[in-house]
């Protein structure tokens, strides 16, 4: 009570409050207005919009404020780096809060990793929110670390950084009523539920959203957006390093269905961090393709905060807390001030708040295989004619295709002229002998091979090589890293980087994983790869859930069918 009416009295001025924010141009995101004013802030709070006296004060020479901006969906495992580093290196282009699917971590560690997002969030510059992982394994065709069900996730809704559930991406199972899902969707009811469901239209849609599924990420197409919006869906607008939807989906907002969307990155990746941004890079892009700075400014902030009920974020008003954002110019939205909770944390693209204490929280190894021979790498040829995954450049699904495929002592051997390489999927969770092997076309290897634990949704160890001898090579640096990338020739390790946290994250800084992704990069192309990231294309060729044709390490997956496919026709 005291409390209270001590923030009453300083709202009205009769008390001075911790900090005025003088000569401010206030974008507000309820009147879609931008007008001059002061901003009282105490107690980490904003207080009161006017004519203020504080302890200290701020003059921002008429800089533009605005909330600080919130990505609404991603997954912090994607930067490669840990959740304190991740934070140094987008607060300071305006992010103050996200809210993180721990997706990748959980289905290596499952709830061991969601704790270790959690744990390691506290004292993060950047307000870490989490959405439990849903579909731990994605689905039955792939070997996970773990297996959350409903009573497992059920325990950490009482946590305060928990706001529901994570993007419902087996919408397959939905439809079948597979009861474990059904599960986990009546528990969080009372919660927010978001969607994963690329394609899904008509009356499977209907039923995808009657389940309770709130949210969807997915859309390509304008006319996508518009009926998951008629059904009642908010729509996530995103913008990642792979699947870039923004431009694509602009033309479906307008000012009647703006409330319903709003910004996420998913999967944003350490070269796009550091070179492009974050948020800020989606509002300049959407500002230079015409959209109105204000209301991409709202798709940053107020429209993802009221979707997840965050009733004291992603506004300039009393109550609100005062993470803040100054741009000098709405149209170069070039960030020059980050305030958290009413203190300068980062200033011209630098952090200048102390480094925060960032807890010990340590995990277990996650690469666990079995012992390894080049013959586990062979395609014993059980005809002329294989199914081949069909690389689409610049996107997470892929194609399907039937090939003569050739073969050499009765086994089917990469073929460098046609671009027919091996693909295998070592499990590497329980040092199984589990692999799945494939013929995928698009990666130009013309010798040697690459491999990489980070392989979606289950993060198995993912290969596509040219002969079976460097693929085992290439696997075994692999083992020998506790997870990485990895590019071998002639059996031997060209480069290489470390990733011991998950077999996902490393220890070193955001610029250390950049060079190190540039090494192996270089590294893949000097092997005759053409694309720009064959790493990043390697990783989504393990996921079920998105079509066409990818294999795990249980098998071929024919998406579409949903359904283990022969590799032979």
């Amino acid at each position: 009570m005291k409390e209270l009416a001590k923030i009453i009295r300083v709202a009205r001025g009769l008390v001075p409050c911790d900090l005025v924010l003088r000569n401010a141009r206030i974008v507000n995101v309820f009147s879609a207005e931008v007008y001059r004013s002061n901003i009282a802030i105490w107690g980490g709070r904003i207080i009161g919009i006017g004519d203020y006296e504080g302890r200290k004060e701020i003059d921002l020479e008429g800089g533009y404020v605005l909330p600080g901006l919130i990505d609404g969906h991603m997954h912090v495992e994607s930067t490669m780096v840990t959740v304190q580093e991740f934070a140094r290196s987008v607060v300071p282009r305006g992010t103050t809060s996200v809210i993180c699917d721990p997706h990748e971590i959980a289905n290596v560690h499952g709830l061991e990793g969601i704790h270790y997002i959690l744990n390691t969030a506290k004292y993060s510059p950047v307000n870490i929110f989490v959405m439990l992982s849903s579909c731990v394994p994605a689905t039955e065709f792939e070997t996970s670390g773990a297996r959350l069900r409903g009573f497992d996730l059920y325990p950490l809704l009482r946590e305060k950084w928990v706001l529901g559930l994570g993007e419902m991406m087996n919408y397959p199972g939905i439809l079948q009523e597979d009861e474990g899902l059904l599960d986990k969707i009546s528990m969080t009811s009372n919660k927010r539920i978001d969607g994963h469901a690329p394609g899904l239209s008509g009356k499977d849609l209907n039923a995808y959203i009657a389940a309770g599924v709130t949210s969807d990420h997915e859309s390509t197409s304008v006319e996508e957006v518009l009926e998951k919006l008629r059904l009642g869906m908010y729509i996530m607008i995103r913008e990642g390093s792979v699947t870039k939807n923004l431009r694509d989906l602009l033309p479906a907002i307008t000012r009647d269905n703006l409330p319903r969307c709003f910004f996420v990155t998913d999967d944003r990746h350490p070269k796009d961090l550091l070179d492009k941004g974050h948020i800020d890079h989606m509002i300049k892009i959407a500002i230079k393709e015409g959209l109105d700075p204000v209301a991409a400014i709202r798709l940053a902030t107020i429209n993802t905060a009221q979707y997840f009920g965050l009733t004291d974020l992603g506004a300039i008003a009393p109550g609100y807390r005062a993470d803040m954002v100054v741009v000098d110019s709405l149209k170069r939205f070039k960030v020059r001030t980050v305030f958290k909770s009413g203190k300068v944390v980062a200033q011209d693209g630098v952090m200048v708040s102390s480094r925060p204490r960032t807890p010990e929280v340590t995990l277990r190894s996650s690469i666990n295989i079995k012992w390894l021979t080049p013959e586990d790498f062979d395609i014993e040829a059980r005809g002329k004619k294989a199914k081949v995954i069909d690389l689409v450049p610049d996107q997470i699904i892929t194609g399907s295709s039937v090939e003569n495929v050739k073969i050499e002592d009765g086994k089917v051997v990469a073929d460098t002229e046609r671009d027919l390489l091996k693909i295998a999927v070592v499990e590497r969770h329980q040092a199984s002998d589990r692999i799945g092997r494939g013929i995928v076309r698009g990666f130009g290897l013309k010798k040697g091979a690459i491999a990489s634990s980070v392989a979606h949704d289950s993060h198995n160890i993912v290969v596509v090589g040219t002969s079976s001898e460097d693929m085992m090579a290439a696997v075994v640096e692999i083992s020998k890293m506790k997870g990485g990338l990895s590019v071998v020739r002639d059996g031997k390790l060209v480069a290489g980087l470390s990733l011991p946290i998950a077999g996902l994250m490393s220890k070193g800084s955001l610029k250390d994983v950049v060079k190190g992704l540039d090494d192996v990069r270089k590294a893949a192309r000097r092997l005759g790869s053409k694309l720009d990231d064959p790493f990043m294309a390697m990783s989504f060729m393990a996921l079920p859930v998105i079509p066409k044709l990818k294999v795990t390490d249980l098998g071929l997956v024919d998406v579409e069918a949903f359904e283990l496919t022969d590799l032979f026709v």
